[in-house]
């Protein structure tokens, strides 16, 4: 049966986020994934359509004129076409981003949809004789030193236990992924490793949306294909944006080719 149109306000019940923040943080996580799926044009109505869902976290009842409306005002005239965000919508509902549900007038005539944006699946973590095995990839990592944390893990301290050195932002995301707190640590460590190591450990902001950008780099990776060591793939990731942070920097400060040669080959000897 239909439900009945109405005020957003009246579909509260179908909101499964606690407030805006979870749900921004569930909706980067199935961007982190599914992004590349969506064409130019798609992204800008589901981005317009995920601001219609604000007033009730992860719940909108915008009708489709009401969305292309404000993307034309907004884009001064270039909007999109209704057939691009009809393919988004079919698109999104496909992958399990949102919900579509149909509402009916008093009249049983059909109204605007009612779009529920779902929570992104949750990473199980994996069974303990997976943990041991060779050959699955889901195993953090393989080396004696990351085993000693893996057994440390069996504690069961979930990400509530997370360290106060682990910044609440990063936590927000990796306990999505990885719930205990003492493998949320471990990614932090590295990525206080690297950024040590490219001389930009006081700039916490820098080191924090770094760590952010690899991690969700990472999940999309271990989304779309293997990753035999997940934590080794996301230190490299780390590695490569302190890098391109470091030579824009020295980019900045004006240095000849020849002086930046020269300061990075004393920097990496030192």
């Amino acid at each position: 049966m239909n439900l009945k149109s109405g005020s957003v306000d009246q579909f509260g019940q179908f909101s499964q986020f606690k407030d805006l923040q979870e749900f921004n943080a569930h909706l980067e996580m199935w961007l982190a994934v599914h992004k590349n799926e969506f064409s130019k044009g798609e992204l800008v109505g589901l981005k317009r359509l995920v601001r219609f869902a604000a007033k009730v976290p992860g719940v909108s009842n915008a009708k489709i004129g009401t969305v292309l409306k404000a993307i034309h005002a907004e884009y001064c005239g270039n909007g999109i076409s209704r057939s691009t965000f009809k393919r988004m919508t079919a698109k999104a509902a496909s992958l399990g981003l949102f919900t579509v549900h149909e509402t009916e007038r008093k009249n049983g005539s059909q109204s605007s949809n009612l779009y529920v944006f779902n929570r992104f699946p949750k990473c199980e973590p994996p069974k303990k004789k997976k943990m041991d095995h060779p050959n699955k990839t889901i195993n953090l990592s393989k080396t004696n030193k990351n085993q000693k944390n893996t057994n440390r893990s069996k504690t069961g301290l979930d990400y509530t236990f997370t360290s106060d050195r682990v910044p609440k932002a990063f936590v927000e995301l990796a306990r999505y992924f990885i719930p205990e707190a003492m493998q949320i640590e471990e990614f932090w460590r590295m990525t206080a490793i690297a950024a040590y190591k490219h001389n930009c450990e006081q700039n916490m902001n820098v080191v924090l949306d770094t760590a952010i950008h690899a991690f969700k780099q990472l999940i999309r990776k271990m989304k779309t294909c293997t990753t035999a060591r997940p934590i080794a793939y996301f230190y490299g990731i780390l590695t490569r944006k302190f890098e391109e942070q470091y030579y824009e920097e020295l980019f900045e400060m004006g240095f000849s080719a020849r002086e930046e040669d020269f300061f990075t080959e004393f920097f990496y000897k030192k």
